[in-house]
């Protein structure tokens, strides 16, 4: 009886190890809870963000994904119309504050900032000297608290961005 309990306990503690390993990724996109698709429409195209059950993400496109041990994305590959460039994260209180993304050779960070109620207010980037900051207004939200619609102004012209989140049941 002793050898079959030791048995099981010890066939229990990788599902144990593999049951704590939770990935940042779905509020990497700013969202939470059980979500299992992100569609977002970009430049025309869709862009579709599927998330394991365990909160790990996949996107056509990225690659080499680097956590902490908490299971923050630190960094990871993206390829866009045939170029790959590395994006690396710095995160605080669970959120992204920075994203340092190589553009054209060289690094560009945008910053992040957060309204009272946690959403995403603004990013702000230097591009070629020029401080640029995006802002995000007027949003709306689904039933699991994600926003589905929110208006940003770039360029001086407003957009309007939607999306479409699936949950796991």
């Amino acid at each position: 009886m002793k050898k079959v309990m030791t048995l099981l306990a010890m066939l229990a503690i990788p599902f144990a190890m593999m049951a704590q390993t939770k990935f940042h990724d779905v509020e990497l996109n700013e969202a939470t809870g059980a979500v299992k698709s992100i569609t977002q429409n970009m430049m025309g195209r869709d862009i579709v963000t599927i998330f394991t059950q365990d909160g790990k993400m996949q996107r056509e496109g990225m690659s080499d994904p680097v956590y902490d041990a908490e299971g923050f994305m630190q960094s990871m590959k993206m390829t866009m119309m045939g170029n790959t460039s590395t994006v690396k994260y710095v995160w605080e209180n669970g959120k992204v504050a920075s994203q340092t993304m190589e553009m054209m050779g060289n690094d560009v960070t945008m910053k992040m900032t957060y309204n009272d109620k946690g959403a995403l207010a603004s990013q702000s980037m230097n591009m070629m000297g020029q401080d640029v900051s995006v802002p995000f207004t007027d949003y709306k939200y689904d039933d699991h608290g994600n926003w589905i619609s929110r208006k940003t102004t770039m360029m001086g012209r407003e957009m309007e961005q939607t999306r479409k989140i699936e949950y796991f049941e």
